[in-house]
């Protein structure tokens, strides 16, 4: 019936199967939530876009992707400038001059610039070995102790000596008073929320929900030639080979009858005590107001709770351990061995994905696939 079955109407799925309509193929999209956008999907409360699955900032530097993803929607201008509040104690995220001087009092770049590199012979690292070490190479001692140890340990529920370097190589650091800190050329959030570009994406393509593929498999199979499959690898394979580790998240949410909670989208809470990672303020996406320019009366706040996954928690973040990454590797030998199935997305490569690289991968793929 189909040329293309489409498990998850996330960003992959989505705009594969925008791909496919394109080029003339007939597409089914089915998921297994209420509500198609995955975990970007949001709605409207107390007229603000609530992030239902944690905030999402869109940034990139590849001008194709920016490009592509305006056809479908308008951006605002948002540029992302968390907080980080250490036990009362406020700094600018990114790190830069902003949160060298308020730690350290140096106010020229060379200044904070031979501060770091004192802290970092002073911990004797040449070759960083670990997160922690590659977060005293790149900011020194102080900051890694306040801003980065005790976050990073509660959102990754390991210590930071026993986590990846790569993990934190990312880490913008800036020898400026810039506080965006995405390092991108496009940066925004989707006019009327993500769920508004996902619907475009999805523009005269029928979208089954309620529909869980792997309960079903086997039915849903006969309807198309051809499978893209976002959801985890491991389930695919009913969990063969065993089960691959995630980080997950929860969150507390407050309606407050008040128009301004903190000031800033977030502020991430650093210290070790503090059980929540973050707390988000959807409205300030959007600058405290509706589309119509008018300011919001109320305003939407969540906690964010970091917890290691177990089954029937929705999975975030994949563990890109060495364990891991090697069942991740022998998945991936069997999914090569499904000509009719394609595996994309962050649940079906296992891999950390920026929205920017999935929208790529997808139109990449989708590309290859159709030509």
């Amino acid at each position: 019936m189909y040329n293309y079955l489409i498990i998850g109407s996330g960003l992959y799925g989505a705009v594969f199967a925008q791909q496919a309509k394109a080029a003339g193929k007939s597409v089914l999209v089915i998921d297994k939530r209420n509500h198609i956008a995955g975990n970007v999907y949001t709605e409207k409360v107390e007229g603000i876009d609530f992030h239902k699955y944690g905030a999402h900032i869109f940034h990139t530097n590849n001008k194709q992707v920016w490009e592509y993803v305006n056809r479908f929607v308008d951006f605002n201008r948002f540029t992302n400038s968390p907080v980080a509040n250490y036990k009362g104690e406020l700094y600018s995220l990114p790190f830069n001059m902003y949160t060298f001087h308020k730690m350290w009092g140096v106010v020229t770049p060379q200044q904070a610039a031979e501060k770091i590199a004192r802290q970092k012979a002073a911990a004797g690292i040449t070759q960083p070995k670990n997160l922690e070490e590659q977060a005293i190479s790149l900011v020194g001692t102080d900051i890694y102790e306040k801003l980065i140890k005790g976050y990073t340990q509660k959102q990754w529920g390991r210590p930071c000596d026993q986590l990846s370097a790569f993990i934190i190589k990312r880490l913008p650091v800036r020898l400026t008073f810039d506080n965006n800190y995405f390092n991108a050329l496009y940066q925004g959030i989707p006019v009327g929320g993500y769920t508004r570009l996902v619907e475009n994406l999805l523009q005269g393509i029928e979208v089954r929900l309620n529909t869980d593929y792997l309960q079903h498999k086997t039915q849903l199979d006969t309807l198309a030639e051809k499978v893209v499959y976002t959801g985890p690898i491991d389930a695919y394979f009913n969990y063969r080979l065993g089960a691959l580790e995630y980080r997950s998240v929860r969150f507390e949410n407050e309606v407050l009858d008040i128009p301004n909670y903190q000031g800033n989208a977030a502020v991430n809470y650093t210290d070790a005590e503090t059980p929540y990672t973050r707390i988000i303020e959807h409205k300030w996406f959007t600058f405290g107001k509706d589309e119509d320019g008018n300011d919001l009366p109320k305003t939407v706040i969540s906690r964010e709770y970091s917890s290691e996954w177990k089954p029937g928690d929705e999975p975030y973040y994949p563990v890109n351990d060495e364990k891991n990454t090697a069942l991740y590797a022998r998945y991936k030998l069997l999914a090569e061995q499904q000509p009719k199935v394609l595996f994309g997305g962050r649940l079906g490569e296992y891999k950390y994905y920026d929205m920017d690289a999935v929208i790529l991968s997808a139109l990449q793929r989708a590309r290859a696939e159709l030509e």
